[in-house]
């Protein structure tokens, strides 16, 4: 039942992609789009979730289709012997846009990839690529202190209907987001801290993970490095893993009038 209630809200706000992000201006309604994106490169592919996590070089493609309201936004990841590694496909809705406070929720059906392993009928050792299948739902409350500060709270349901996948997963962070440091002209320094807890049926852990990105306003490409350190847990994984990322960026908006 719970992979048909997520199915629901992904459906849900797909049928509504278009209805949101309108304006009048004068007799007419103008609507505000945006094309948004970023291919990266990395070292290390690590996801927020140890299953997910592909732990040699990856690349990485993020997109972002919508209006300012409500988006689509798929994420293709692949090693870089260009095997799968998932295919997420995100809806989000900003719920609350206001200056100080933000709201937004998401649901994603997604597809894991992971290489397995068996012996055919004559004893010879075969690999195949296998997938899992899982739906999932956010729900992201921040609050902006400043233009240097925010302070949020992340909670991500996952559950899983492929047999041998993990049946629910639970995800909770406390974050902050220190951005706009200015380390030279043009150039600047985002620095991202969140404390984690993670459970994975009836094993649980907590972690700390921190994203250090640079980037220079007149250029599509930034550098980015993602530390994330187990505290206590009961769940297999590295107790450290890192990673450094060059990224690639763009982002365009139109405006259409009715």
């Amino acid at each position: 039942m719970m992979h048909k209630y997520l199915l629901s809200i992904c459906l849900g706000m797909g049928l509504n992609f278009f209805a949101n992000g309108e304006e009048a201006v004068g007799d007419s309604v103008q609507t505000t789009y945006h094309i948004s994106g970023a291919a990266s490169v990395t070292n290390n592919g690590i996801s927020i979730l140890p299953m997910f996590t592909l732990g040699k070089p990856a690349t990485i493609f993020d997109l972002s289709v919508g209006s300012e309201r409500l988006a689509f936004e798929p994420q293709f990841r692949f090693s870089l012997e260009g095997k799968p590694w998932s295919f997420i496909f995100w809806f989000r809705y900003k719920a609350v846009n206001r200056s100080r406070f933000r709201f937004s929720i998401g649901a994603h059906p997604s597809v894991a990839f992971r290489t397995v392993n068996f012996f055919d009928a004559k004893g010879k050792s075969v690999s195949m690529l296998g997938h899992q299948q899982f739906l999932a739902t956010e729900w992201v409350p921040t609050y902006v202190v400043n233009k240097h500060l925010n302070l949020g709270i992340y909670f991500l349901h996952a559950h899983g209907f492929t047999e041998g996948s993990t049946n629910n997963t639970y995800f909770l962070t406390l974050n902050a987001g220190i951005s706009n440091i200015r380390v030279a002209k043009d150039t600047y320094l985002r620095f991202n801290p969140q404390l984690c807890m993670l459970k994975m049926d009836a094993k649980s852990g907590f972690y700390f993970s921190e994203t250090l990105t640079l980037s220079n306003a007149r250029s599509p490409f930034s550098i980015s490095s993602v530390v994330n350190k187990k505290v206590s847990s009961e769940i297999a994984g590295d107790d450290v893993l890192w990673n450094v990322s060059l990224i690639y960026a763009f982002n365009k908006k139109l405006k259409r009038s009715f």
